[in-house]
């Protein structure tokens, strides 16, 4: 089993920037591909961001490339999401997850999720 905690959510200005943390406990966390998703309300949960065990690869959606990054500290096992020039549109719940391995972007594949984080951008 992997618990994941998300922290960092909160209000911000469009054009603002909010970092995002998930702390992984349970399993060896050097071992686990972790993704971050999202989901609106009326809305499916849609991919964000993923990275490998290793970071060697790294996935964005298109809506987010260019103003978010995804980075992993193995050594404190958390996972982390830089969010820059955030808008409207990018407001929802974010998600933890992880799965082993390799990276991959369909919610389906990770078997581990957090409880969320709400992350709100005012216009």
């Amino acid at each position: 089993q992997v618990q994941l905690v998300e922290s960092g959510g909160g209000l911000v200005q469009a054009g603002g920037s909010l970092r995002l943390s998930c702390a992984a406990s349970g399993r060896t966390f050097s071992n686990l591909a972790m993704g971050w998703f999202r989901q609106a309300p009326g809305k499916e949960r849609e991919f964000v961001a993923a990275i490998s065990w290793d970071g060697g690869s790294i996935y964005y959606a298109d809506s987010v490339k260019g103003r978010f990054t995804i980075s992993r500290d193995n050594a404190k096992n958390t996972v982390g999401l830089q969010m820059n020039s955030l808008k409207p549109e990018d407001t929802a719940v974010y998600y933890c997850a992880a799965r082993p391995l390799a990276a991959l972007i369909g919610p389906a594949s990770y078997d581990y999720w957090g409880q969320g984080t709400q992350v709100t951008v005012s216009s």
